[in-house]
């Protein structure tokens, strides 16, 4: 009679395809890090100041605690507002705004200054805050 055979489970793991992964990664490795960009060293010209490269300037609207609204640093009413920032849009289209408002500021008089951005289609719109001292 014949003796059974035994499953023997593995006692070793070929780690050659592994080496061998590890040795192509090392190698794009070192090649990416010391790649530069090759060329012919020459002074490249200075191109003039545009306009349209330029960072629009970003308008301030300030609501103090009392309601009343400012342009930059100018007293303005709601309709003046409206206004002021529809030419600013017609100059540069994608005007950006930041929110000033005090911590006692009525909601509304907030919400009024949202509003004109909603009508006049001003979509950069950022809210100052201040950060919060630790105690």
């Amino acid at each position: 009679m014949q003796a059974p055979t035994e499953e023997k489970p593995y006692d070793d793991i070929n780690i050659t395809p592994m080496l061998d992964l590890a040795y192509v990664l090392l190698v794009i490795f070192i090649l990416m890090c010391t790649a530069s960009v090759q060329g012919v060293k020459v002074n490249l010209p200075k191109a003039s100041a545009a306009p349209s490269l330029a960072k629009p300037k970003t308008r301030a609207i300030t609501i103090s605690n009392t309601g009343q609204i400012f342009l930059d640093t100018v007293p303005v009413s709601l309709v003046e507002l409206e206004q002021r920032l529809a030419q600013y849009k017609q100059i540069t289209p994608d005007l950006p705004v930041v929110v000033k408002g005090d911590s006692l500021t009525p909601y509304q008089g907030v919400m009024d200054v949202l509003d004109v951005f909603g009508r006049l289609g001003i979509t950069q719109v950022g809210l100052a805050t201040k950060t919060r001292q630790a105690n």
